[in-house]
C-alpha cells in the first residue's frame, strides 16, 4: 500500500522519494511502535498530537492480537480442550469475570421465576376467542408470566383470561407497569360489554376476573361502562350456561370519586379489587403521582361500607426495596378498613425503561408473609408467591367457594324468615 508523504505525520523520517512512502517500511513501523508505547499523559497540552488516541489504542490492540496468535494454543491444545485458557491474560480474565457477575446479578432470573413456554389446545382456543372479539387482556398488555397456566387451564383444565376493559391504553404512567399510556386515549368501544360477556359465556366459567385501565379522561372514570359489562356478563352466563357467574373486578381509584366506588360496589359485583401496589413510603416513587396510598385505602374502605357483603381485595408487589416493618404496617392499615384478601407477588421489570428490581424475594419469604397475613392479622385469604399477581387464579376456587357458601346461607335465612312470617 502507498500513501503520499505529505499526509504522514511531521515527525516521521523523510523518505528518499519526494512524494510517496511505503507504509510497511521499517522506519514507519518503528515510529508507530515507539509512539504506541508512550502514554498519552506524557504529551504536553502545547505539543502537537500527531496521531489520535483511538489510533494509538488500535495499534496496541493489533500488537496484542498478533502476540496472542503467536503465543496462543496449538492444534493439540484444541484437541485436548485446554485452549480456552490461552485466550485471555489475567487482567482480561478478571474484567470478564467481573462483568459476567454483574450481568448475572442484574439480568439472570432465579430458577423459581422461570415458567414453561405457553402452548396447548386450550391456550390456542382462548387466544383465538380474544382475537376474534377484539378484546384486550392484562395477560398480554402487562406481560404476565402466568399466561400459559391461565389460558392453558393449568391443573384445573379450566381456561380463563383476565379481560382488560376500556381499551389497552391508560391515562396514567406508573413506573412498574408496561400498559401503554396516553393522556387522551381513544373513545370507549360501545360493543365491548357485549363482546366481553360473549367471550366469558363461551368459556363456561364459574368465576372470572375483569380488570381496567385508568380513564381519567372520562367524567365518571368509566364506572358506567364497567357496570354495564358486569351486569351483562352475569345475565348472559345465566342464560347460556344455566349458572350464576361470580365476578371480580380490579378497578382504579376513580380519582377519589367515592360515588363511583359506591355504584361499582352495588352493581352486582362479588369481589371489589383495588391495588395498593406497594407500601406507603414507596408509593410516590412507584405509582403515578395521581395515585396515593391513602386514596387507595379510602376506595377499599368505601366499597366495604357501601356493601358489607362484598369481598374486598388488594395486592402488593415485593422486591421494590420495602422493609418488613413497612409491610406489617400496610397489613395493619388494611385490617383497619376490613379488607378481606391480600396478595403478594414478585415485582418483575417488564422492560429496561421501567424501574429496576431491588431484590428477588425467595419463595420461603412469600410463605412467611402468607402465614403472617392469615394467622396474625386474620385475613380471609392471602395468596403469596413469586408468580402471584392480583388477577392470578391462585385462591380463585377458595374465593368462589366462600362466595357460594355465603349466598346459600343468605338464601337459607331469607327462606326461614318468609316461612316464619307465613306461620
Amino acid at each position: 500500500m502507498f500513501i503520499p508523504s505529505k499526509s504522514l505525520p511531521h515527525f516521521l523520517p523523510k523518505a528518499s522519494h519526494p512524494s510517496i512512502r511505503l507504509i510497511s517500511s521499517s522506519p514507519v513501523k518503528n515510529s508507530l511502535n515507539t509512539l504506541a508505547d508512550v502514554p498519552v499523559s506524557k504529551f504536553n497540552s502545547s505539543d502537537p498530537i500527531p496521531i489520535a488516541t483511538d489510533a494509538i489504542e488500535k495499534s496496541r490492540r493489533t500488537r496484542d492480537f498478533s502476540r496472542k496468535l503467536n503465543d496462543g494454543p496449538s492444534f493439540d491444545d484444541f484437541l485436548k480442550g485446554t485452549a480456552s485458557s490461552f485466550y485471555l491474560d489475567p487482567i482480561e480474565k478478571a474484567r470478564a469475570l467481573n462483568l459476567s457477575e454483574n450481568v448475572n446479578k442484574l439480568n439472570k432470573l432465579p430458577k423459581w421465576l422461570k415458567v414453561p413456554i405457553p402452548k396447548g389446545k386450550n391456550f390456542t382456543k382462548v387466544k383465538n376467542d380474544i382475537k376474534e372479539l377484539k378484546l384486550s387482556t392484562v395477560c398480554v398488555e402487562a406481560k404476565c408470566p402466568n399466561i400459559g397456566e391461565c389460558w392453558g387451564g393449568g391443573s384445573s383444565k379450566t381456561s380463563t383470561a383476565t379481560i382488560m376493559l376500556m381499551g389497552d391504553t391508560c391515562t396514567r404512567g406508573c413506573r412498574f407497569c408496561s400498559v401503554k399510556t396516553n393522556r387522551a386515549p381513544s373513545s370507549l368501544d360501545q360493543n365491548e360489554p357485549d363482546n366481553v360477556s360473549e367471550a366469558i359465556s363461551r368459556w363456561g366459567l364459574g368465576y372470572v376476573v375483569l380488570t381496567t385501565v385508568d380513564r381519567d379522561d372520562l367524567p365518571d372514570g368509566g364506572a358506567s361502562h364497567l357496570i354495564k359489562t358486569i351486569q351483562l356478563t352475569k345475565q348472559r352466563s345465566l342464560i347460556k350456561n344455566n349458572k350464576e357467574i361470580l365476578i371480580e373486578c380490579l378497578s382504579g381509584d376513580f380519582q377519589g370519586d367515592l360515588l363511583q366506588v359506591q355504584k361499582m360496589a352495588l352493581s352486582g359485583l362479588d369481589v371489589y379489587s383495588h391495588n395498593l401496589e406497594t407500601v406507603e413510603e414507596l408509593t410516590p416513587f412507584v405509582r403515578d403521582r395521581r395515585a396515593t396510598y391513602r386514596q387507595s385505602l379510602s376506595v377499599l374502605n368505601h366499597a366495604k361500607s357501601s356493601n358489607p357483603n362484598i369481598i374486598t381485595k388488594t395486592s402488593l408487589m415485593l422486591g421494590l426495596g420495602e422493609s418488613d416493618a413497612q409491610i406489617r404496617q400496610t397489613l395493619s392499615d388494611l385490617k383497619d378498613i376490613k379488607c378481606d384478601i391480600v396478595t403478594f407477588g414478585q415485582y418483575m421489570r417488564p422492560t429496561k425503561r421501567h424501574m429496576k428490581v431491588v431484590d428477588y424475594i425467595k419463595p420461603e419469604k412469600f410463605e412467611y408473609w402468607k402465614t403472617v397475613a392469615e394467622d396474625e392479622y386474620g385475613f380471609l385469604l392471602c395468596s403469596s408467591g413469586p408468580l402471584v399477581r392480583s388477577s392470578y387464579r391462585a385462591g380463585e376456587f377458595f374465593i368462589e367457594n366462600v362466595l357460594r357458601k355465603r349466598k346459600l346461607e343468605s338464601n337459607s335465612r331469607f327462606n326461614s324468615h318468609n316461612l316464619s312470617n307465613k306461620l
